[in-house]
């Protein structure tokens, strides 16, 4: 979990969970300061089930292998990769094959290709969209104050029990540290605009005392909200 921003570019194989959502700051009735998003889909055998096993093709493959790790796109690899795919929105769809085939092979000779998770993760989520939307709608509408299990168990029908179970089963977590991470992302956001100060920050990302927000802070960033603080700041000096 972290930020996105303008011009991010990444590579993300098939059946791995993920959303890109705005802040609630961000976000207005009229969509004026909403995000726009140019993908591209396709399947791994959409040049038949074997292209990919061809020798010529051995490194793309590669690439797309590792693609199961989420490949965030860097450097001039980025910048090359983005011109050609926003290029493809006015080529035939043929150009477009090619076009894509181009993009491909560029990756798989690059280096700056970083992987985003520590291992390999799928889930069969095939008529499970709907239940996760519910979750991930009701942690992100409501985790600057105090959640509870049975609120959102309730929405599905589900027992706490079994909804415990359903949630680690979808996303590798626990309820609970799936909303502290939402928390404390939120938090870093906030740290880095320096506009509060670190107690209004704590309760604002919906932490109950400072202690518990230091405690949860230093475990998944590995440093105290105020060095956080100053380490973002000097690096804009």
């Amino acid at each position: 979990m972290s930020f996105f921003e303008e011009g991010n570019l990444t590579l993300i194989g098939s059946k791995i969970p993920h959303l890109y959502r705005n802040s609630h700051e961000q976000h207005d009735s009229y969509h004026v300061n909403s995000t726009d998003l140019t993908y591209l889909h396709f399947t791994d055998d959409f040049l038949g089930s074997h292209f990919f096993e061809l020798p010529e093709m051995q490194a793309v493959n590669k690439v797309l292998k590792k693609s199961a790790l989420a490949l965030e796109i860097v450097g001039k690899t980025k910048e090359q990769v983005i011109k050609k795919l926003l290029a493809m929105n006015s080529q035939d769809p043929q150009y477009r094959l090619l076009s894509l085939l181009d993009i491909l092979i560029s990756l798989s000779k690059s280096e700056e290709l970083k992987p985003l998770l520590s291992n390999s993760y799928t889930a069969n989520v095939s008529g499970e969209t709907h239940k996760i939307n519910i979750i991930f709608d009701f942690i992100l509408g409501n985790y600057t104050k105090e959640i509870y299990v049975q609120d959102i168990a309730d929405q599905l029908n589900m027992s706490i029990a079994a909804f415990s179970r359903y949630f680690k089963k979808y996303t590798r977590k626990t309820f609970s540290d799936y909303v502290t991470e939402i928390r404390i992302g939120h938090a870093c956001r906030l740290l880095m605009e320096d506009n509060h100060t670190i107690s209004e920050i704590c309760y604002q990302s919906g932490f109950d005392n400072l202690s518990n927000f230091y405690r949860h802070f230093k475990r998944l960033v590995g440093i105290i909200p105020k060095n956080y603080r100053k380490r973002f700041l000097n690096s804009h000096d």
